[in-house]
């Protein structure tokens, strides 16, 4: 017999696994002795109380043996299959191969970059020279721009897709199994490499292909259908099918659809600064003690406000983090952050953004570049006031807020370098204004939030594609071309890890055979 019930325990005891059977048997009120074990569905961190818990949801086997979850995807043997071409190795790229494999469709998946080790020495050359390679930096190559800036896999995509299929596949392939049961599941960027070597290695043990260095520059269209791709290298890919999943900053994929005359459309997206704390600092407020205790996380905020009838939100909170430089072009500033498996860095980071509508930037809502040029031109002027090399520009919290410039800045995580400016100068007013009206409000509802050993970094502004590729709802297709499937972040369709993946899950399993 298999009984499912909540419980709570203080960090002290979330390991201890003859305290769990015990608690367990109490609650059931049973002999401790029928229990045989136990499996934890899900574990999550309830810190609205003087003392920090963790609930759990636990499954306890009662008179009967143990029944560990299995995780494992039975695919097919595709040499012969149907071809279906996959622009872009990230995780939409990835998952949608996957899928093919199960469906007995063959992947050919085409990525721009580099493998996902080979990708260091170029994320090397960014970090320590300021040196931009266009077609490989933390955005472009295998793994797409999650492997190295993160790997959370906290998600609400529920009601698109299988969120558990998702994290069994990244189990199978050497992810924690814990990430079956947290409520903000993460990997890290020092374990996301081998996970994703592991499935490319098992699509092309099943048939599929892989192809990097290979960027696509047109896709071939014949009598309103698609036909294939044509490579940079003269390559030509033929197939019925193309999944175009080449994440939110291939820009010039928007300008080959440009080109063609095909359907494209402008998208609010989210700007505004990179904010990193001492993470003792988040973790005394969240946690109300002075130093957090041994089995606790680090702490994770999350916070959000109406300023000037604008929505200013915190965007991927990264605990224990680093602020990486995420530009994929020339002389430009783009920054994200990310954080290791034990999130171990003595620093906490988290984007900061505002919306930005269409009726703030463009002129007409027919201008499909307009919120692109806009992004554009926001990353041009920092990488301006930064003073080259990737140094970003900066501030410390409370000068932005009082209209100060810092004198100094304070020790922070981004390796290029950061330089004291007013930000001013380089956000929109109605950004910069919006943030110093929520930075204080903030300060409020999280005790030592707001304070000058907080540092502004310019700017967060690849939350989303400012872009979207239009598709019909139900056949996943582009309303123009039969068999063309827009998929993901870079389409307008996703959000993160685990949204993109099931979004390439889904455009696969809208191909008719």
């Amino acid at each position: 017999m298999q009984k499912e019930i909540e419980i709570a325990l203080s960090p002290a005891h979330v390991n201890d696994e003859a305290f769990i059977l015990k608690e367990g048997a109490k609650k059931l009120g049973i002999s401790e002795k029928r229990v045989q074990g136990f499996h934890v569905r899900k574990r999550s961190i309830d810190a609205r109380g003087k003392q920090v818990l963790f609930r759990m949801r636990v499954v306890y086997f009662i008179d009967e043996p143990v029944e560990h979850p299995h995780f494992y995807t039975k695919l097919q043997q595709v040499n012969e299959g149907k071809p279906v071409i996959i622009i872009g190795a990230g995780p939409a790229g990835l998952f949608a191969a996957y899928r093919c494999l199960e469906r007995g469709l063959k992947p050919i998946i085409l990525e721009r970059g580099k493998k996902v080790q080979d990708r260091r020495r170029d994320l090397a050359k960014i970090n320590r020279e300021g040196i931009v390679n266009p077609e490989s930096n933390y955005c472009y190559g295998e793994g797409g721009a999650g492997t190295y800036s993160d790997g959370k896999l906290y998600t609400r995509s529920n009601k698109r897709g299988d969120v558990q299929l998702v994290l069994s596949i990244f189990v199978e392939h050497g992810a924690p199994e814990d990430i079956m049961v947290d409520a903000r599941p993460h990997i890290g960027t020092n374990k996301l490499p081998h996970i994703i070597e592991s499935m490319r290695e098992r699509i092309i043990e099943c048939g599929g292909e892989v192809h990097f260095d290979c960027k696509v520059i047109d896709i071939i269209e014949q009598f309103g259908s698609v036909k294939g791709v044509k490579t940079a290298e003269g390559a030509t890919f033929e197939a019925e099918h193309v999944i175009v999943a080449t994440g939110h900053s291939a820009r010039d994929i928007f300008e080959l659809f440009h080109q063609k005359g095909w359907l494209l459309e402008a998208k609010p997206f989210a700007l505004g600064v990179r904010i990193e704390h001492p993470q003792s600092i988040i973790d005394q407020a969240q946690y109300h003690c002075s130093t957090r205790p041994e089995n606790l996380p680090p702490a994770y905020y999350s916070l959000v406000e109406q300023v000037n009838n604008r929505g200013v939100f915190s965007f991927c909170m990264c605990p224990g983090g680093i602020i990486a430089p995420c530009a994929t072009d020339h002389e430009e500033i783009v920054v994200n952050g990310w954080s290791p498996s034990k999130r171990n860095n003595p620093h906490a980071n988290s984007g900061t953004v505002i919306q930005i509508n269409l009726e703030d930037v463009a002129q007409s809502t027919e201008d499909a570049f307009a919120m692109l040029e806009f992004q554009r031109q926001i990353e041009q002027k920092a990488f301006q006031m930064g003073g080259g090399s990737l140094v970003a520009p900066a501030q410390r919290m409370v000068d932005f807020v009082q209209n100060k410039v810092s004198n100094d800045l304070p020790l922070n995580s981004y390796k290029p370098g950061t330089r004291s400016v007013d930000l001013r100068e380089v956000l929109p007013s109605f950004v910069y204004k919006s943030l110093q009206g929520a930075l204080p409000i903030f300060g409020r509802k999280m005790r030592g939030y707001y304070t000058n050993e907080a540092i502004l970094v310019g700017v967060e502004s690849r939350t989303s594609s400012p872009i979207r590729i239009p598709r019909d709802k139900d056949s996943f297709q582009h309303p123009q071309v039969a068999g063309l499937y827009p998929c993901a972040e870079g389409a307008g369709y996703a959000g993160g890890i685990v949204s993109a993946a099931i979004d390439g899950i889904n455009c696969v399993d809208a191909i008719k055979l």
